[in-house]
C-alpha cells in the first residue's frame, strides 16, 4: 500500500515546528527517526494531514551533563547516544537498555525522544525512563515548557500525556551514584524484537543496605510499570539478607500482563518471577565479588 496524501513541512527551528503543530489542530504528525511512522503510513494506519519533519532542527540533538542529571535532546540518534563514552559513564543503566533497542540499522535512524514519546509498552526506553526517575521536557507554542515525570507520562499503549500541539524536546535522567548496580534482563523471541518480558532498573547499596532503588517492567502491561512494592521492600534492607524470590513476588504483583499471539499472561508472570529473582541476585553477587 501507499501512504494517504499529506502535506510535508520541514521546520528549521523548534519555534517553527511548534507553530505548525499549533495551527494543525491535531492533524499533524512528527517525523524524527521514522522507524514506527513510516510503516504506519504505508499501511494507512496513520493518516495525518501534515508530516512535520524535525530532522533539520539542530537544537533538538545533543547530550549534556550536570552534577545532578543528564539531558538528552529528543532528536539524538540512538546510535550516537550508544557510542558516547561520557554517557556510558554517567548513565550505565540507560546504555545497557539502549543496546537492546531494535537493531544496529534502526538505531542509526531511531531517536531517543521518538522511542520515549511513542509509549510502546514492550520497549526498553520508556521503561528505562520510568525506572531511573527521568523527566520529559515538553514544549508548546501557547503554554511554553513543562516537565512531566516519566512514570506520569504513560496512560496506555501509545497513549501519553503529550498534547497534539506539543513537542518532546529532551529527556532528563537523574545521576545515580557511581557504584549503582545495573539490573537488566529481556526475554524476546529474537534479538531486536519487542520483549515478551523485560526488566530494567538500578539499585544502590550504601553502608551495606539498599539506599535507593528504581525498577520497571516492560512487556508486562499496557505501559511501562514501576515495581513499587519491590522497591519499597528493598529500601533499608541489608544487601546480604535480601530474599530475591520474595521480592520477585512483590514485583510481579504490580504488573498487568496480557494474552497475545506471542505469549500468555501466565507465561509472562511465571517468567517474570524467574527473571526478576535471577537478575537481582546476579546484580547483588556482582557487588559482593567486587
Amino acid at each position: 500500500m501507499k501512504a494517504a496524501p499529506f502535506d510535508y513541512v520541514a521546520p528549521g527551528s523548534v519555534a517553527e515546528a511548534l507553530d505548525t503543530l499549533a495551527e494543525a489542530g491535531g492533524g499533524a504528525t512528527l517525523l524524527a527517526g521514522g522507524q514506527t511512522l513510516m510503516p504506519l503510513l504505508a499501511l494507512r494506519m496513520s493518516q495525518p494531514f501534515i508530516i512535520v519533519d524535525i530532522n533539520r532542527i539542530e537544537g533538538i540533538r545533543g547530550i549534556g551533563h550536570t552534577a545532578d542529571s543528564t539531558r538528552i535532546a529528543a532528536g539524538t540518534r540512538q546510535a550516537v547516544a550508544l557510542a558516547d563514552p561520557q554517557l556510558g559513564a554517567a548513565q550505565p543503566v540507560f546504555i545497557r537498555a539502549l543496546g537492546h533497542v531494535g537493531h544496529h540499522q534502526t538505531r542509526n535512524r531511531g531517536t531517543i525522544g521518538g522511542s520515549v514519546s511513542l509509549g510502546e509498552p514492550a520497549a526498553e526506553m520508556p521503561a528505562a525512563a520510568v525506572a531511573l526517575g527521568a523527566e520529559i521536557e515538553i514544549h508548546s507554542r501557547d503554554r511554553g515548557m513543562r516537565r512531566v515525570r516519566a512514570e506520569d507520562f504513560y496512560f496506555g499503549p501509545y497513549m501519553t500525556a503529550l498534547e497534539p500541539d506539543e513537542l518532546v524536546t529532551a529527556i532528563h535522567y537523574p545521576r545515580w551514584p557511581a557504584d549503582t548496580l545495573t539490573v537488566f534482563r529481556e526475554v524476546a523471541q529474537r534479538p531486536g524484537d519487542f520483549a515478551l518480558v523485560g526488566l530494567v532498573g538500578a539499585v544502590h547499596v550504601a553502608n551495606g543496605k539498599v539506599a535507593r532503588a528504581g525498577l520497571a517492567w516492560f512487556g508486562m502491561g499496557p505501559t511501562p510499570i514501576r515495581a513499587r512494592q519491590a522497591e519499597a521492600a528493598l529500601l533499608g534492607t541489608a544487601a546480604g539478607s535480601i530474599d530475591c524470590r520474595a521480592i520477585a513476588e512483590l514485583a510481579v504483583a504490580d504488573t498487568a500482563p496480557f494474552d497475545d499471539s506471542h505469549a500468555t499472561s501466565h507465561y509472562r508472570r511465571s517468567v517474570g518471577r524467574r527473571v526478576f529473582a535471577r537478575t537481582l541476585d546476579e546484580a547483588l553477587k556482582t557487588r559482593q565479588a567486587a
